[in-house]
């Protein structure tokens, strides 16, 4: 008789590490990047720069100080992809010190005090970007009109600099309001919702992207696009990005038809803010996000539900990055209460009767 003795466990294998992985989110948000860094010229590429560079060095100083080895974290472009989807989150054109405030808040306050990667409890760049919010919210709230780089009105390379470093010059004549900033100011005045939309909307430029806004607020389907990449590579899977755009879309609906001069259209809500960027790249972490398809479906619902209910009765006109920190702090709850079927076993945990 064969005495076979297994040298490994039954397992299956992967071509993917967590490099691979972060890599592939990147991928897929470069064609939105670009084009956002296209309109607003050499200010937006300085601050994201400089945000990238910012938290690629406060990694390497915190894993220095916990006498961690540096090179191999620093591989695995975690903290790349953080300051990538914190540099899209702010306004292109804010001063330099919000990108290196924002990037330390984020590795540091967000990551490595929780242990580094896979420890943290809420997203990093949502934690850096609300925090920046409530301590800076004039430098988080000046959005500046589209100038595609290289036009009549961008900045050349000096005077992008200038703006970085110095600070704008012309606020007012640069400077004016997000659709969904607009509308609320608009609706506190008892304005009605049509005129107010007539004077800042346009359907095919908010889904192209040619609006005031952060880079992950520009092109809504380049976003669209890049979210369908990793669906395609098996990154995330669609349980989470469908039901948050399909929870805000029903919402919207519902009030909008209830009334119109008050409540946003679904269309207007998808193509406007940050929604598509949190539903495909920012609520689809994996450490921050439940483990299992149903709690995935419960986050994404809950997600879009507060994104809704910030946008409309709360005191900032876009609620993707509170929703996500919010739903953070439930997810242990979520994944305590809803929990895989464990093999071989049913729901009640009993084992299958053969």
């Amino acid at each position: 008789m064969l005495n076979l003795k297994p040298t490994t466990g039954p397992h299956t294998r992967e071509n993917l590490s967590i490099g691979g992985i972060m890599r592939q989110v990147i991928y897929a948000l470069v064609p939105a990047t670009l084009f956002g860094l296209y309109l607003f010229g050499w200010p937006a590429i300085n601050l994201f720069l400089i945000t990238l560079f910012s938290a690629l060095v406060f990694e390497y100083v915190c894993l220095k100080l916990a006498d961690k080895p540096a090179l191999p974290a620093l591989k695995d472009s975690s903290a790349l992809l953080t300051a990538w989807l914190l540099a899209m989150s702010l306004p292109p054109w804010a001063p330099w010190w919000v990108g290196v405030t924002g990037a330390g808040l984020a590795i540091i306050l967000g990551k490595q005090v929780y242990g580094g990667l896979g420890q943290n409890l809420f997203n990093p760049a949502m934690l850096a970007r609300v925090a920046l919010l409530i301590s800076f919210p004039l430098e988080l709230t000046t959005w500046v009109n589209v100038a595609p780089w290289l036009s009549e009105t961008a900045p050349d390379f000096k005077t992008g600099l200038h703006i970085t470093f110095m600070g704008l010059d012309n606020v007012d004549s640069t400077t004016g309001a997000t659709v969904l900033g607009y509308v609320k100011t608009e609706l506190s005045q008892k304005h009605p919702l049509s005129a107010s939309l007539a004077d800042i909307y346009n359907s095919n430029n908010a889904w192209l992207g040619f609006m005031r806004g952060s880079l992950s607020e520009t092109s809504a389907i380049l976003l669209i696009l890049g979210g369908g990449w990793l669906l395609f590579k098996k990154i995330i899977t669609w349980h989470i990005p469908l039901s948050i755009i399909v929870s805000v879309a029903l919402i919207s609906a519902v009030f909008h038809t209830l009334n119109p001069e008050i409540y946003l259209s679904p269309s207007v809500h998808l193509s406007s803010g940050a929604l598509m960027c949190t539903a495909f790249f920012i609520a689809t972490d994996y450490v921050t996000s439940p483990n299992t398809p149903l709690g995935q479906l419960i986050f994404g619902s809950a997600c879009g539900l507060l994104i809704f209910t910030i946008r409309t009765w709360g005191g900032y006109p876009e609620g993707a990055a509170f929703a996500i920190l919010l739903m953070n702090a439930l997810t242990p709850l979520i994944d305590h209460y809803v929990k895989p079927r464990i093999y071989g076993r049913d729901r009640q945990g009993r084992p299958l009767e053969l």
